[in-house]
């Protein structure tokens, strides 16, 4: 084990396919993030509603809770930051 979190890229791989199928990005701009590209308030498409149905998905294909306390602005401001949040919490 490497001691990195997501060694195989795998949880990386599939937040994308999550961004991919809620805010309807091509796979080409979800490949394209960066971890310090913006996510709520620099992508159009991420939006309120986007954000509830993109942490439902995550919920879901991550098989995780989310408590509401978890989630606040620094959660969505970049897609590292998004990246790192899922990581700890499958780790946890």
């Amino acid at each position: 084990m490497s001691g990195r979190p997501d060694p195989d890229g795998a949880t990386d791989a599939t937040l994308r396919a999550i961004l991919v199928d809620v805010t309807g990005l091509s796979s080409v701009r979800a490949a394209a993030l960066g971890p310090d590209s913006g996510l709520f308030g620099a992508l159009p498409e991420l939006d309120s509603m986007a954000v509830a149905t993109l942490l439902g998905e995550i919920e879901e294909r991550f098989d995780l809770t989310i408590a509401d306390d978890e989630i606040d602005g620094s959660l969505l401001e970049t897609f590292g930051a998004l990246l790192a949040f899922v990581d700890a919490k499958r780790a946890a």
